[in-house]
């Protein structure tokens, strides 16, 4: 088939990698405009035009996919299909039709659980022992669309969003391809999502990464594996933000009782009290300074008994 590929980030680069390697044509790829990035707010393209230009396709960037100069490029191309990962912008009903077979979005998790932009994070956060990926056909509704094919992943204990992800993206690119020869051949029919066992998914933001220390060790874990390597989880120390990376629940420890946020440091180790148990904490980065172990970070701030994360 013809197709033009549409994806953004990092992640979505391996489908498209998958699709180049495939029977399939991609005549083009539409991916979201240079961004401004880093210290000096430089323009950057994104990692799906930056590999799309090394394969020398045709690239597309509308800043908005109803535009109309988009939109009549798109119909001179008259692709087959359109099969999206990770985009980054709602596709309208302009846009949905000009394709024979639609747009077909590779989505990470068990459709119809996790529906949103963060379904690799809430099911981290959630504590699902599996998730999986999802191929299915773009409609209206977000996430709604009848779904053609899905692969499923086992949760490791101490994968982070960036883990999991990065193998749904792999394992993903594969159910992409298999889903454009079945729709090739006339093989693969999609089938409408069930009404049971939807979940929602938003976008986290900064606040959502904060630790809650009155929630239990395995939910604190929970949360900030989810939330690494993005938005990063942090908490507060003596005013200023401490970004955490992932944490290890402590059933081991046999120190003195720590109440919510309680630091506890040793030679080598720091803990953390929660609602029920302590964590052990890994790296942290403090405000202004690089990524250290927590223990080397106790012994700068020179923590005092009884002080807390998030305690003013």
């Amino acid at each position: 088939m013809r197709l033009v590929f549409a994806g953004t980030p990092q992640v979505a680069v391996p489908a498209l990698d998958a699709l180049l390697a495939s029977p399939h044509e991609v005549v083009a790829v539409v991916t979201r405009p240079d961004a401004r990035a880093g210290r000096g707010r430089s323009l950057v393209r994104s990692p799906v035009r930056e590999r799309a230009e090394e394969a020398g396709i045709e690239v597309l960037t509308p800043e908005r996919p109803r535009d109309p100069e988009f939109l009549d490029r798109l119909r001179e191309l008259a692709p087959d299909a359109c099969p999206v990962v990770a985009y980054g912008a709602l596709i309208p009903q302009v846009a949905l039709d000009i394709p024979t077979h639609g747009w077909v979005n590779l989505h990470f998790s068990l459709l119809p659980a996790w529906r949103g932009a963060a379904p690799v994070q809430h099911a981290l956060m959630a504590g699902d022992e599996v998730t999986g990926a999802s191929t299915f056909l773009i409609e209206a509704g977000l996430d709604t669309g009848p779904v053609f094919g899905l692969m499923t992943e086992r949760v490791r204990p101490t994968d982070t969003a960036g883990d999991l992800l990065g193998r749904l993206a792999s394992g993903g690119a594969g159910l992409l391809v298999a889903t454009m020869d079945g729709i090739a051949d006339g093989s693969l029919v999609p089938v409408p999502q069930s009404a049971e066992g939807v979940s929602h998914a938003p976008k986290l933001d900064v606040a959502d990464a904060r630790v809650q220390w009155d929630r239990p060790a395995s939910a604190v874990d929970r949360l900030v594996r989810a939330c690494t390597p993005a938005p990063g989880a942090w908490s507060v120390f003596r005013g200023e933000r401490v970004k955490l990376l992932p944490v290890h629940p402590d059933g081991w420890y046999d120190g003195p009782a720590l109440a919510p946020g309680e630091l506890a440091a040793g030679k080598r180790t720091v803990h953390v009290g929660t609602a029920a148990g302590a964590v052990l904490l890994s790296d942290v980065r403090p405000h202004g300074k690089k990524q250290m172990a927590a223990a080397d970070w106790a012994r700068g701030v020179r923590i005092e008994a009884g002080e807390r994360f998030d305690h003013e």
